[in-house]
């Protein structure tokens, strides 16, 4: 009966839900620390001066610390960017980087043609298909109100990157919402779930869209899981994030940034990371995880290659070495924006061709 209440009364307010309201927001801003993964940061002025100056300092995933990365001796002599790592005509380093790179985000971003921030959270929120979603527990069905719920839901995106969700009305996190729609969703880079991951946290209100607006949300879900998602199980309606009020994003151990919201919502994910997705990576991995995996192994025996994230300027990739696993990012050696599957293909022969001579 109590199920049957909660369906009712999600039903009942379905087509009416709070006007947008605009909120204030204080601008944030990070104070660049750390060692940066360099698929989202790093390089501080004095590293992108001298970009072979650096020691190195490698990270190694500890298994008795729940997948943490801890340091691995090395050789001083050795410099920050791994062989096969050179600069293009922009001063851009281009190749693989073996290594987290010292300094802010956005002089790394820029010394090592990497994605800015918020285009690396366009990007991720495009090929990501699941994120934990975190409600306020409301009074009504449970004791523990005013705790964070988190739960696990699929999503897709408008043009925006307003994330849509399609919700069940008997799920504890749609009851949450119906009482209190501040929430946030937690976005990882697929494949990898370790802390030197890419991930983003998006703070928003979710409302219940209107019935007219519901067979539109119907189409973006299909566009992105080709499929009816959450919807073929029951009797579920569509959600979106109406106000995104802050966007945190982490590329790794100490990359941080407060992404502004509206650059965020205005700047265009990379092409090849909207189009294709899984089929994109898996046609990729099919091609060159053999390939990678020799390349790589040049440093020390590599187990598994597997191509997880692909963006305009280069790949993620998670290597396995025994029972070890991390991240690590190659960048794409042409002088292009790479936006199609065939042309990300040409820029991984390149750099496989090359090494091999």
């Amino acid at each position: 009966m109590e199920a049957l209440a909660g369906a009712a009364a999600s039903s009942a307010l379905l087509p009416a839900f709070p006007a947008h309201q605009p909120h204030s927001r204080v601008a944030l801003r990070a104070r660049p620390c750390g060692p940066l993964r360099a698929a989202a940061g790093g390089g501080g002025k004095d590293d992108a001066a001298k970009p072979n100056g650096t020691p190195v300092v490698k990270l190694k995933v500890d298994p008795s610390q729940n997948g943490a990365l801890g340091p691995v001796a090395t050789d001083k002599s050795r410099t920050t960017s791994s062989t096969n790592s050179t600069p293009d005509s922009s001063g851009s380093r281009a190749g693989l980087f073996r290594t987290p790179i010292s300094g802010g985000v956005q002089s790394a971003t820029f010394a090592h043609g990497l994605p800015p921030p918020a285009l690396a959270v366009r990007n991720l929120m495009e090929q990501a298909r699941f994120a934990h979603l975190c409600t306020v527990m409301s009074g009504m069905h449970h004791r523990r109100a005013g705790y964070p719920f988190g739960s696990l839901v699929d999503f897709a995106n408008d043009s925006m990157g307003h994330p849509i969700f399609s919700l069940s009305p008997l799920a504890i996190h749609t009851r949450n919402l119906l009482s209190d729609p501040r929430c946030t969703l937690v976005v990882q880079v697929p494949g990898w779930s370790g802390l030197s991951n890419a991930r983003v946290t998006i703070f928003g209100d979710v409302y219940p869209l209107p019935a007219e607006q519901q067979e539109w949300a119907h189409k973006q879900y299909v566009a992105k899981h080709q499929q009816w998602a959450s919807q073929q199980w029951g009797n579920f309606y569509y959600y979106r994030m109406q106000n995104i009020s802050d966007i945190y994003f982490i590329g790794g151990f100490g990359t941080v940034a407060w992404v502004d919201v509206k650059q965020y919502e205005t700047i265009q994910p990379d092409k090849i990371a909207v189009d294709g997705g899984e089929q994109s990576l898996k046609e990729l991995n099919a091609i060159f995880s053999k390939p990678l995996r020799e390349f790589m192994s040049a440093e020390g025996e590599v187990d598994d290659a597997a191509l997880i994230s692909v963006d305009s300027k280069g790949i993620d990739i998670r290597v396995r070495q025994g029972a070890q696993f991390n991240i690590q990012r190659l960048a794409f050696d042409v002088p292009y924006k790479v936006e199609t599957l065939e042309e990300a293909k040409r820029a991984l022969h390149k750099i496989i061709k090359t090494s091999s001579k």
